[in-house]
């Protein structure tokens, strides 16, 4: 018989292996936390979700129409030091999706057994501003097994819970100080974590049960972060024209004095068009400073260019397009695209990438997540607005990283593309030419100089799955 749980309500479960079902209206992600006798995630191995699928006795299962998204759990197989795993929901970010929970029809969690008998439902109500929630949470008891309907939310998305869990998610703003927390039931495990401040009471009276926790007051909202802007479509790169310079006009014979002169007609001027101007190597040109004066530029590694163009404004709002290929036909490669900025001291000032698509107010925006690498064109790219950015910021970093592992070996075609916002133009392009079995490459660097920028293609190559593990590297690459 399926038990109804409501906020705080809590039940064994009488089997080891559970599908944990969420149905939602709006696109949703589910995800799941491994929690040790801390409440923290042991590792960020330990944060199941859509880039990572797999942990320890857990596994996701993606939604399909008229199937919903799920997580799977074995307590058997769930290692002896995790006494918690919090399932999560949080809104995607595609087109269409709610704002907030508020917007939406409230989201279901079933508990399901091996049959596919419904054991536990539960529904929060009363949801507004949230955009993530803790649903449920299964967590050992006495050498057993029991489930508990939470319903916490967050206004600050997935990113929000997994901080607050103990995943290292840069950038995210530190909780406030004297922030509620629920007050733990007296039969759940010290090990269990201290949730979140819940952005709404539930308005259904509960039941109280043995190991009910107390009624909660209603707790305010974290402070909630904008809406993150649309995802910017890839552009179609374009592919640079050379043509041959026309030859100057033929001079005409000058006829004899008696005759009048035939006007020749003036020739007509050459079309302007973008040509490659490859750098010698090593970055230097005896002509002086290499500009845009010649159109769109070809790097090698370790050459620079300045983005500047005579008797042009500077450039204002530039899109560094990042992008690859599986070296497999028929494979598929999950890199992320990342960019970190630097003050003058070699300090990071903020790291914008998949967990955190915006920052500096909008002055850095990346356009989402690619998880395969498929597709022509810019894989992920990542807009920056010069003219935004705070003074402090000197150095700007963009880099890529595997996140499940995959080695640049297994790589080909990566690049990196500086585009002109405003126009849609190329301007510089870096075919990254070398590879090397390693986890994480830093593309291209952007440095302040005075009023302008320069662009220089790094191509070199570091250890680690996440764009944590490249800021030291990328701060090296600026000298510090």
């Amino acid at each position: 018989m399926s038990v109804t749980l409501t906020k705080g309500g809590n039940c064994p479960l009488a089997v080891a292996a559970v599908l944990v079902e969420v149905a939602s209206e709006a696109p949703v992600d589910v995800s799941a936390l491994l929690l040790a006798g801390s409440g923290k995630v042991r590792s960020d191995a330990d944060f199941v979700f859509y880039n990572q699928p797999t942990g320890p006795g857990v596994r996701l299962r993606e939604g399909a129409p008229g199937r919903p998204a799920a997580v799977q759990v074995d307590t058997a197989a769930v290692p002896a030091d995790v006494q918690t795993i919090v399932v999560t929901l949080s809104l995607d970010d595609g087109p269409g999706t709610p704002v907030t929970f508020g917007g939406t029809a409230a989201p279901t969690a079933t508990v399901r057994d091996a049959s596919g008998e419904a054991l536990v439902t539960f529904t929060p109500h009363g949801l507004g501003r949230e955009t993530a929630l803790v649903m449920l949470e299964l967590y050992r008891r006495g050498g057993a097994w029991k489930v508990r309907a939470v319903g916490q939310g967050y206004a600050n998305g997935l990113a929000g819970i997994a901080t607050d869990f103990g995943v290292a998610v840069d950038d995210e703003p530190t909780p406030p100080p004297g922030r509620p927390t629920q007050p733990q039931p007296q039969d759940r495990p010290q090990s269990a974590p201290a949730a979140a401040a819940p952005t709404q009471a539930s308005t259904r009276p509960q039941t109280p049960t043995p190991d009910s926790p107390p009624p909660t007051p209603a707790a305010p909202l974290l402070p909630h972060e904008p809406p993150r802007p649309a995802p910017i479509p890839p552009p179609v790169p374009r592919r640079p024209v050379t043509v041959q310079p026309t030859p100057p006009p033929t001079p005409t014979p000058v006829p004899p004095p008696q005759t009048p002169p035939t006007p020749t007609p003036a020739a007509a001027p050459a079309p302007t068009v973008a040509a490659t101007a490859p750098l010698p190597v090593g970055g230097t040109h005896t002509g002086g400073p290499i500009n845009l004066d010649k159109g769109r530029v070809s790097l090698r590694k370790d050459q620079s260019v300045s983005l500047v163009k005579t008797g042009a404004p500077p450039l204002t709002r530039i899109r560094m397009g990042l992008g690859w290929d599986p070296a497999k036909a028929g494979s598929s490669i999950d890199l992320d695209a990342s960019c970190i900025a630097f003050d003058a001291q070699g300090k990071k000032i903020v790291t914008v990438w998949f967990m955190k698509l915006s920052g500096l107010d909008g002055a850095i925006v990346h356009s989402g997540d690619n998880l395969t690498g498929e597709g022509e064109g810019d894989d992920e790219s990542i807009v920056v607005r010069l003219d935004a950015l705070p003074p402090q910021v000197t150095g700007l970093v963009f880099t890529v990283n595997s996140f499940l592992g995959q080695k640049f070996t297994e790589v080909s075609r990566a690049f990196c593309r500086l585009v002109d916002d405003t126009t849609d133009a190329e301007l510089v392009r870096f075919d990254l030419s070398a590879t090397e079995p390693r986890t994480g490459v830093l593309m291209c660097k952007l440095v302040r100089e005075g009023s302008a920028w320069s662009m220089t293609a790094l191509g070199r190559f570091a250890d680690g799955r996440t764009v944590r593990k490249l800021v030291d590297p990328a701060r090296e690459a600026l000298g510090h």
